[in-house]
């Protein structure tokens, strides 16, 4: 009997894509993941669709852009139509298991308007084995998990991730709740029992989730000092005046993100947060990333340890990333790379991934890319109504010719869970989103009903120049709105388009055959 195929789909929360060790970061302690890197492939660039959780993690695991899923916020409903990794992979035959969530909200439409799910944060998607799952909102299973050790839980439990000592907010200290019993622990001990328990020859996907780094920005003892205040980089910013003048979007941003978004407990906004504040704030984000790649390394052993290893293609990335003080934000928002510039690493064990082992990849590639690449390695075929692009020929070490020369991600501006809120500026629902095309030397950021933005990365690496309304980029400025409008029909809803009617019946003309279903 062959062995079986297995996916091991690790999924952080809000990690930027330049904090890997492999890739120089100079606070990013990652020894187990830099392992992993230098036996597969790492893509420098990639990107992530959209922002927050719940449009990011839509076109993780559908393969579409947002302009096609339509998750735009969090809170708002996944159309049941859409393919997804899960439902593909179980079709197969292949058993999908899940730690930590997804933040898919169902289709109403299916499961009805009274469904439970409609009164919290979100749902793990349709069709996961659930081994543990990670509840956003409350966090009721990981905290029953820490009051099963014995450990007391406060009557209010988000007090764990107070500081052990000293007022709430950016802090050298650590959070009071044991790293033994952190929610980063909490995932790493179930994957371990999960990767323990497998039976022979039965393949499996494992989504994988880690909540860190996300906040609250506050790392449990010792993790919380791993990092050396001295190799934490400074912020890239200049001043708050100047960058709230280039856009109004920002201004807005500036006046209303809170602290207690990122500090349990703390009060106030973040625009005025010090260059001290942000290295503590950067020293606990590092912690964090530090204490999830030393519980990586035991999941990854205890995989070795099974005999799976070489059997198992294993995904390292996060949903969406974190601006940590770049350009005076905190979160993910906007347009800058801060927000959408994520992680991926792929390990393939195949032995025609041997030429590529070490590789770091520069091309733009994005988070869309991820399902067709693993239905491909899985033998599966791809649907037709996808945006992404298997990245296998990369793992191969290919180059392959005509890969996208921009990257594309999106943001809206209504709220979402768990304040639905009217959008700034008096803006109508359906018009209040924003649109990125980023090159390798601009960036143009389209809007519904706000100026336009755009940056010659060329000359200003770092954005802090919107030159849209300069008559001297009139000229780039047409030229990367053009860019976007191709792009956009380009990848617009084809799940049928392929399809034709003919006097011999029902033909698929990508497939120059007639289609049978």
């Amino acid at each position: 009997m062959p062995k079986a195929r297995n996916v091991l789909l690790i999924v952080a929360d809000q990690w930027r894509g330049d904090s890997l060790g492999i890739l120089g970061h100079p606070s990013a302690l990652t020894p187990n993941l830099n392992s992993l890197a230098r036996r597969g492939v790492t893509f420098r660039n990639h990107f992530c669709q959209g922002a927050p959780c719940g449009p990011a993690r839509a076109s993780l695991l559908t393969g579409l852009y947002m302009m096609n899923h339509r998750v735009v916020a969090n809170g708002v409903p996944l159309d049941s139509r859409h393919p997804t990794l899960v439902r593909e992979v179980k079709r197969a035959g292949i058993d999908p298991a899940l730690i930590g969530y997804t933040t898919t909200i169902p289709d109403p439409r299916v499961v009805g308007p009274n469904d439970p799910a409609f009164v919290e944060g979100g749902d793990p998607m349709a069709g996961w084995r659930l081994i543990a799952h990670f509840d956003e909102v409350e966090h009721r299973n990981y905290f029953a998990w820490v009051a099963s050790k014995g450990f007391t839980v406060p009557d209010d439990p988000m007090t764990l991730w107070h500081p052990a000592e000293g007022a709430c907010g950016p802090t050298a200290a650590p959070s009071r709740i044991p790293a033994a019993l952190s929610d980063t622990a909490w995932s790493a001990t179930h994957a371990v029992e999960f990767i323990r328990s497998t039976r022979p020859n039965r393949p499996w996907l494992l989504h994988l989730g880690f909540y860190r780094p996300h906040p609250p920005f506050a790392a449990p003892a010792p993790w919380h000092e791993a990092v050396h205040e001295a190799a934490i980089p400074p912020a890239l910013r200049g001043p708050l005046e100047e960058a709230a003048a280039q856009h109004p979007l920002l201004k807005h941003f500036y006046a209303t993100q809170k602290r207690s978004s990122y500090f349990e407990g703390a009060d106030g906004i973040v625009a005025p947060l010090s260059d001290r504040e942000i290295v503590l704030t950067r020293r606990a984000y590092y912690g964090m990333i530090a204490e999830v790649d030393h519980q990586l390394g035991t999941v990854l052993e205890a995989l070795r340890r099974s005999g799976q290893m070489d059997d198992t293609l294993i995904v390292f990335t996060s949903d969406h990333a974190e601006q940590l003080g770049d350009h005076h934000l905190l979160g993910k928002l906007g347009w800058f790379d801060q927000s959408y510039n994520v992680p991926l690493i792929v390990f393939d064990p195949d032995r025609a991934a041997d030429a590529s082992r070490g590789r770091i990849v520069d091309a733009l590639t994005e988070s869309i890319d991820i399902m067709p690449t693993i239905l491909e390695w899985l033998g599966l075929p791809l649907p037709r109504a996808r945006d992404g692009v298997s990245l296998r020929p990369w793992l191969a070490g290919d180059t392959p010719g005509n890969w996208r020369d921009a990257a594309h991600f999106e943001f809206d501006l209504r709220g979402g869970w768990p304040r639905a809120e009217p959008p700034p500026f008096g803006l109508d629902l359906d018009r209040a989103s924003l649109c990125v095309t980023r090159t390798a030397d601009w960036k143009y950021v389209h809007f519904a009903d706000l100026p336009p933005i755009l940056y010659d990365r060329r000359r200003d690496a770092g954005e802090f120049r919107n030159v849209a309304a300069d008559p001297a980029y009139t000229s780039l400025l047409a030229e990367a709105a053009q860019h976007m409008l191709s792009w956009r029909m380009a990848h617009a809803e084809r799940t049928l388009t392929h399809l034709s009617t003919t006097p011999a019946g029902l033909m698929d003309r990508v497939a120059g055959a007639r289609w049978t279903g």
